[in-house]
C-alpha cells in the first residue's frame, strides 16, 4: 500500500483524526451501523451486564448494546471517535450507562475478570497486534463470558480464528451475515467464550 493510502487508512479509519477521521466515522456510523445492530442482537446481552465495545467509533453500536446492558464501555484509540461517541450518546454518557475510554484492543484499562461481553465490529483487521488483543479480551472477561467480533469478509485476517484459540477461547464458531444496505459487504463474525475455569 502506498504512503497516501496508508494515511488515508489510518487517520480515516485506523486511529480517526481531523476531517479525515470526521468522514470516517460518518461513514462507519452509515455502513457498520447494520452490522453493530445485529452483532448486539446476536450477544444476547443482558440487563445486568458488563459489555466492552472495542473501537466503537461514532456510537452507533455503543447505544444499540446500552438499550439491553447495565453498563456499556466503549475503547478507542481516537479522540475524534470518543468525541463522536459522546455527542451521540450524550444522554447514555450523562446518567453511566456509556462510558467512554481511550484505549485499543491490547488495552482496554477494565479489570480483570470483570466484563460479561466483549463486542468489535470492522476493526480487528486495524488492530496491530491481533494476540494481544485477544489475550486482552480473555483477560477482562469474567469466566464464561463471550466475544463476538465482526469484520468485512473481504478483510478478514487469515489468523482471526488462530489468535482467539491461542488465547484460550472456546465454542469458537464462524458464521456469515448479509447486511441489509449496499453499502456493507458480508460480514464474518466469530464468537467464542471463556472457559469457567
Amino acid at each position: 500500500m502506498g504512503d497516501f493510502a496508508d494515511k488515508l487508512l489510518r487517520k480515516g479509519f485506523a486511529r480517526p483524526e481531523g476531517h479525515l477521521g470526521r468522514v470516517g466515522g460518518w461513514l462507519m456510523a452509515r455502513g457498520n451501523g447494520p452490522t453493530e445492530k445485529h452483532v448486539v442482537e446476536l450477544a444476547g446481552l443482558q440487563a445486568k451486564e458488563h459489555v466492552v465495545v472495542i473501537g466503537p467509533g461514532p456510537g452507533v453500536g455503543l447505544r444499540a448494546a446500552a438499550k439491553y446492558a447495565g453498563v456499556v464501555v466503549g475503547v478507542d484509540p481516537s479522540e475524534t471517535m470518543l468525541t463522536a461517541a459522546a455527542h451521540r450518546g450524550a444522554d447514555l454518557v450523562e446518567t453511566g450507562k456509556v462510558q467512554l475510554v481511550q484505549g485499543d484492543a491490547a488495552d482496554t484499562h477494565q479489570p480483570d475478570n470483570a466484563v460479561s461481553v466483549v463486542l468489535s465490529v470492522n476493526n480487528v483487521q486495524l488492530w496491530p497486534d491481533r494476540a494481544a488483543g485477544f489475550a486482552e479480551i480473555h483477560r477482562i472477561l469474567k469466566p464464561g463470558g463471550r466475544f463476538v467480533v465482526s469484520v468485512h469478509h473481504k478483510w478478514a485476517p487469515s489468523d482471526l480464528q488462530s489468535a482467539a484459540t491461542q488465547a484460550g477461547f472456546e465454542d469458537l464458531a464462524t458464521t456469515t451475515w448479509e447486511p441489509p444496505t449496499r453499502s456493507a459487504g458480508t460480514a464474518l463474525i466469530l464468537t467464542g467464550r471463556k472457559p469457567l475455569t
